[in-house]
């Protein structure tokens, strides 16, 4: 991928102990709170990419990759942890699991996402990805403040019945099946996460329910985007977000 960068960002692979731990701190922040640092065995064979600001070297954001060469070695992502993915294992393109994405809570430049999305479209470009996936999380344990989110969803974003991810979690939120209300689509933006808006956004999809994941303090789905489905006209602006 190497460095790119767009004015006040730039996004570059981590390239030592130090990065992986400036990452694993700023994700104890983003998704535990406080000083700590979040890491786990994926650490160790996935790239990091970490953004910074450009003047002052700043950590803003960071995400992780975890390239599979198809669908059999699906078993070995961190979803997998919480879906049950038998349906993808037949997926014969190349996969790419995006993972651990954060933006540092006292940064809120949405350039941030933007740099995030060029980052990760020039990796899918050079590594010839055919299927971008992980888990997008909204906040919090309550499904009941994303209602609206939830049955838009529902409603227009579901994976195909062939790709749908199967409940493997103990303890999940259902909304395909438990909703019956007509979403507001202003309210359903309004809390949408950033990151599940932009996979939305290009075609991607998601699993029928959440998983409630108390160790995060989060609700996640399934998401998954595949690179052909993309807009043209999307594809040429993130790019040309780069230098």
């Amino acid at each position: 991928m190497g460095r790119l960068s767009k004015a006040r960002y730039a996004a570059r692979f981590a390239d030592s102990a130090a990065d992986i731990t400036a990452a694993q701190r700023l994700r104890h922040r983003a998704f535990r709170g406080g000083l700590g640092e979040d890491a786990d065995r994926f650490d160790e064979i996935c790239r990091n990419v970490l953004i910074e600001e450009v003047k002052t070297g700043t950590l803003v954001a960071c995400f992780r990759l975890l390239a599979l060469g198809h669908g059999r070695e699906i078993g070995a992502s961190y979803s997998a942890q919480f879906y049950e993915l038998s349906a993808l294992e037949s997926y014969e393109g190349r996969l790419v699991e995006m993972g651990r994405f954060c933006v540092d809570t006292a940064w809120k430049d949405p350039d941030i996402l933007r740099v995030a999305w060029a980052a990760m479209t020039r990796y899918v470009d050079e590594t010839g990805t055919d299927l971008l996936f992980g888990c997008s999380s909204f906040t919090g344990c309550e499904a009941k403040a994303y209602y609206d989110a939830f049955a838009v969803l529902r409603d227009r974003h579901l994976a195909p019945k062939r790709w749908l991810p199967k409940v493997k979690a103990p303890d999940v939120f259902r909304f395909a099946r438990r909703l019956r209300r007509v979403p507001d689509p202003r309210a359903a933006m309004r809390t949408m996460p950033p990151l599940l808006k932009g996979y939305l956004a290009m075609g991607g999809w998601v699993s029928d329910h959440a998983v409630i994941d108390r160790d995060l303090g989060t609700l996640h789905v399934f998401t998954g985007l595949e690179v052909k489905s993309i807009p043209a006209a999307r594809a040429r602006l993130l790019r040309g977000a780069l230098a």
